[in-house]
C-alpha cells in the first residue's frame, strides 16, 4: 500500500547549500523512486525543490538542441502524434478516468492508458488524481494548490508540482485505486515509462536513418522531437488548464470558482477547456456540453464505447447543462463526484 510520506533532509525545510550528504542522496534517489525518503505534509514546505527540479529544466534547455540536430516531415509527424496520443491519455484517463471515474473499463486498458499517461511525464495516476480531486474539493479556495486567485498566475502553472509538499502522493484521496498493485507500482516507479519512451524514440531515428535515408531523420533528431519537444508543448498545454482556464474565457455557469471556458485552450487539450463546464457538472464523461463545443477527448471514448473497449460512461443532466443557477456543485458533493 502507498504510504504518505515526511520529509528530511534537502527536502526538510534547509537551504541546498546546509542540506547533509543523506538529504542529497534521498532527493536524487527521488528521481527514481518516488517513495525514497519521507516528505513534508504541511504549506510551510512550499520552497522549490530546485535539485529535484534538474531534469525538469534540462528539458526545456535540450529544445535548443534543435538548432543542431535540424526537422524533417517525420519527426514532426511522430511528435505530434506523440503529443496527441500522451493527451488523451492525460485527458481521457488520468482526468476523466482515475480522476473522476467518467466511464468503465477493464484492467488491461486501465494499465496500458495509465502507462501511456506517464509517458506523458506528469508523475503517476495516482499522484495526479490525487491532487486533481483535491483542486475539486477546494477548487480556488486557500486549500487549492494551484489557483491562480490564491497563488499568481505562474504558481497555478508549473510552480505548485516543483515544490516539496506536493511531490507526496495524496493517497487519502485515491483509496479506490490501491488495490491495483500494477497501479502502486507505476506511481513509485514511473520514471521508467519516458527513459523507454525516450530510448524508444533514439532507436527509431537509428533504424529509419539505416533503412529509409531518404526521410533525413535519424536518432538524434527523433529524440529531440519525438521526446523533448513534444513533451515540453503537452506539458505547457495541459499546465493551461489549471491557469489560463481560470482566467481566460467566459462563464456559462456561476460556480463557487472562476472556471471559465475557452475554445482555444478546449482545441489543444482536446475538450478540456471547457473548464467552467466541468466544473458544473464534473462526474460527466462529456465536457463540451453543446454539439458546438468541441470535445475530442469525447469522441474518442464514445469510439471505444461503440468498441467495447469502455462504457458506461457517465452522461450529462439535461438539467444540469441548461440551468444558469448561482453556486452549483458544492464543495463536498464535488469531492464524492471525483471518485
Amino acid at each position: 500500500m502507498v504510504k504518505p510520506h515526511r520529509d528530511f533532509g534537502l527536502n526538510g525545510g534547509q537551504q541546498a547549500g546546509d542540506a547533509p550528504p543523506a538529504g542529497w542522496l534521498i532527493t536524487l534517489l527521488r528521481w527514481f523512486d518516488n517513495e525514497a525518503g519521507v516528505l513534508p505534509d504541511d504549506e510551510s514546505h512550499r520552497q522549490v525543490d530546485w535539485l529535484r527540479t534538474i531534469p525538469f529544466i534540462a528539458m526545456h534547455l535540450a529544445c535548443l538542441t534543435v538548432f543542431w540536430v535540424g526537422v524533417s516531415p517525420v519527426a514532426v509527424a511522430v511528435a505530434l502524434g506523440l503529443y496527441l496520443l500522451r493527451m488523451f491519455a492525460i485527458t481521457g484517463f488520468y482526468h476523466r478516468y482515475f480522476s473522476h471515474k467518467a466511464f468503465r473499463t477493464s484492467r488491461p486498458v486501465q494499465f496500458l492508458f495509465a502507462l501511456v499517461g506517464a509517458a506523458a511525464v506528469q508523475r503517476g495516476p495516482l499522484w495526479w488524481a490525487s491532487h486533481h480531486r483535491h483542486h475539486h474539493i477546494h477548487s480556488d479556495d486557500p486549500e487549492d494548490v494551484h489557483s491562480p486567485r490564491q497563488q499568481g498566475f505562474l504558481w497555478s502553472h508549473m510552480g505548485w508540482f516543483l515544490c516539496r509538499v506536493h511531490f507526496r502522493t495524496r493517497v487519502e484521496l485515491v483509496r479506490d485505486w490501491l488495490k491495483f498493485p500494477e497501479l502502486r507500482f507505476l506511481d513509485r516507479y514511473d520514471v521508467i515509462v519516458p527513459i523507454g519512451l525516450a530510448v524508444g524514440m533514439f532507436g527509431l531515428g537509428e533504424l529509419l536513418e539505416s533503412f529509409q535515408p531518404a526521410w533525413g531523420t535519424n536518432g538524434l533528431q527523433m529524440l529531440v522531437w519525438g521526446f523533448v519537444i513534444s513533451t515540453i508543448v503537452l506539458y505547457h498545454a495541459t499546465f493551461t488548464v489549471n491557469s489560463l482556464a481560470h482566467v481566460w474565457g467566459r462563464r456559462r455557469y456561476a460556480t463557487r470558482d472562476d472556471s471559465r471556458n475557452n475554445a482555444f485552450l478546449a482545441l489543444i487539450t482536446l475538450g478540456e477547456g471547457w473548464h467552467n463546464n466541468h466544473h458544473h457538472y464534473p462526474a460527466s464523461a462529456r465536457q463540451g456540453f453543446y454539439w458546438w463545443e468541441l470535445d475530442a477527448t469525447y469522441l474518442v471514448l464514445r469510439l471505444m464505447a461503440l468498441l467495447h473497449i469502455v462504457w458506461d460512461l457517465k452522461p450529462l443532466p439535461a438539467a444540469f447543462r441548461d440551468t444558469r443557477r448561482s453556486v452549483t456543485v458544492p464543495a463536498a458533493a464535488e469531492g464524492e463526484s471525483a471518485r
